[in-house]
């Protein structure tokens, strides 16, 4: 028996939303050795998921119960997260009859949907959700814990060297960047010139930067995104990729810049590579950095 259990991987649960991220995370966690138990986002996760990990399970967003059912059959106790949930499916017409919750769902979001005693930003909606496994025995840690790779490093990436007015930019917006996470609204916002054009909200980073390209249409903008102050690294840490790269060029943006050890590049050598080839500038700061930029 001792041979035996020595013998049988370790067990993990992967809570997979939106986007590339999880499809790493999965690859990730299978090359150490995981027995990767998969419980994707309905309309979210990707289905490559299916295939890669070793058992796999669709969600809805209103299946909280069934979700933490799947873990005790999967004999869990440790999980991880990542991925985008796309908080704004929250504002259509007829959502809860679409997906419909179930009573475990009920009972825990009760105080942010129904009695509206609770706020329903980011970090409190995913700090609820995670409560909640963690009651049955369920805890999460950061998907960077098994990807430490992920996370930038210091420095100028790629790109030519930053202007003085774009490092004025960058201090500018690092400091707004920072109040609004710590008010838990986005990560990211766009400047030029020291004037603010376009601050993420709900709707995510790309539509921030496509806003920030309609209303600058000389383009050259600086995009800044940060962690939040109170960043809690097992959900809604920083992520750029390809896609944000793409987004800059069509709306004309010159300049990213990241937080250090705290924001994830996911595919860095093709994001690099495109962003040396379109002449975008990625530098990544700490904010003893961010201040002397």
């Amino acid at each position: 028996m001792a041979l035996a259990s020595l013998l049988t991987p370790p067990r993990i649960g992967l809570v997979a939303g939106w986007g590339r991220y999880p499809v790493i995370i999965a690859e990730a966690l299978k090359q150490q050795g995981y027995h990767v138990s998969c419980l994707g986002v309905a309309g979210h996760a990707s289905r490559e998921l299916q295939t890669l990990c070793d058992d796999f399970c669709w969600i809805g967003l209103g299946k909280l119960g069934k979700a933490i059912r799947y873990c005790h059959r999967q004999r869990l106790h440790h999980a991880t997260m990542a991925g985008k949930f796309h908080k704004v499916m929250l504002f259509q017409p007829w959502v809860w009859l679409k997906h419909l919750p179930d009573w475990r769902a009920i009972k825990a979001f009760y105080p942010h949907f129904v009695a509206t005693k609770a706020d329903r930003k980011d970090d409190t909606l995913l700090a609820a959700l995670i409560h909640e496994f963690e009651r049955d025995g369920i805890y999460f840690a950061p998907a960077t814990d098994y990807a430490p790779e992920l996370l930038v490093k210091a420095g100028q990436h790629a790109g030519p060297p930053l202007s003085g007015s774009q490092q004025a930019d960058i201090t500018f917006g690092w400091e707004l960047a920072k109040a609004m996470g710590r008010l838990d609204v986005g990560q990211s916002v766009c400047v030029k010139d020291r004037a603010v054009l376009a601050v993420e909200a709900i709707e995510g980073t790309d539509q921030c930067i496509r806003r920030a390209g309609e209303l600058c249409r000389s383009g050259g903008f600086t995009i800044v995104k940060t962690a939040k102050p109170q960043q809690d690294m097992r959900f809604d840490v920083p992520t750029i990729g390809l896609g944000t790269l793409e987004t800059m060029v069509a709306a004309r943006a010159k300049v990213l810049a990241i937080e250090a050890d705290r924001t994830i590049i996911l595919d860095e050598p093709a994001c690099l590579a495109f962003a040396n080839r379109h002449k975008l500038a990625i530098v990544a700061l700490d904010r003893q950095g961010a201040e002397a930029a």
